[in-house]
């Protein structure tokens, strides 16, 4: 779609943008989102693309993922032998309601600012307790926990003229045993609940991730696996208003989705598997 009211993009922006940051512009990555509806408040892009940041930076201490980084990066990341990310990485790529075409455009940073409940890689930070470093106009910057950054459908915590630069994954997050559940109401539609949960090997803990279901990410962590009962009392304390409703599920549905997909998750990890 042409976005008529754009009289400007900035092509190349300065090493750390944002501190000429007005009213009327924002932040140019993709593009998947921003060019598929009118932006009638816009007068300004800003092209991060062409500060060339490192999409994928593995290391001892975790995972670097740029904010830039594709969805098509990620998805290439995601091969055997990564631990983790070959399944994970993978599951949430494929959770887009999207084609390859938007997958080689798509970021992992835009989706995660974009907020929206089924944004899978919002769920893939979560899960993997992620931080992510937020930068401000005036050159400060800010490291949030992911489960705190999206606050409701559509919602986060970044102030005006500020940018996410990067996520960050620990090491420890990346070594967990997983299983995960997604519910949809057509083979490739949008997410109704995404769950996934984890757990440190060699223990018994668990850490139970709740989105798509809900308007922002829940996290339920026990040091011990807990009986059915208690996984059951956990979900039925998150609070009416935080669960969500669309054409694609009402609270109820989706409580009950993420109860019965929770228990099957909870039996899965038990029983030794997945890796």
């Amino acid at each position: 779609m042409d976005l008529n009211t754009i009289t400007e993009v900035v092509r190349r922006p300065s090493g750390r943008p944002g501190a000429d940051w007005r009213e009327g512009d924002t932040w140019l990555a993709g593009g998947t989102w921003l060019f598929s509806t009118e932006q009638p408040s816009l007068r300004r892009l800003i092209d991060l693309t062409a500060l060339h940041w490192d999409p994928l930076v593995p290391s001892d201490a975790g995972l670097e993922i740029g904010a830039t980084c594709t969805i098509r990066d990620l998805y290439a990341f995601a091969r055997p032998g990564v631990g983790i990310a070959g399944t994970l990485f993978t599951k949430s790529c494929e959770a887009f309601l999207s084609s390859f075409k938007v997958w080689n455009s798509a970021t992992v940073g835009g989706n995660i600012c974009l907020s929206l409940p089924a944004g899978p890689m919002i769920t893939l930070t979560v899960a993997l307790e992620a931080t992510y470093e937020l930068w401000a106009p005036d050159g400060s910057a800010r490291t949030v926990d992911a489960l705190d950054f999206v606050t409701g459908d559509n919602q986060n915590i970044l102030t005006p003229g500020e940018i996410l630069r990067r996520i960050d994954i620990p090491a420890r997050a990346l070594r967990k045993r997983a299983a995960h559940r997604r519910f949809t109401l057509t083979r490739l539609g949008r997410s109704t609940v995404f769950l996934i949960g984890t757990q440190t090997p060699g223990a018994s803990d668990l850490v139970l991730t709740v989105t798509a279901g809900t308007t922002r990410p829940v996290r339920i962590a026990f040091d011990t696996m807990p009986d059915a009962r208690t996984l059951q009392q956990s979900i039925d304390v998150i609070p009416e208003e935080v669960w969500f409703a669309d054409p694609n599920g009402t609270p109820d549905h989706r409580r009950h989705l993420t109860k019965h997909f929770a228990e099957e998750i909870r039996r899965e990890l038990m029983a030794g598997g997945p890796a």
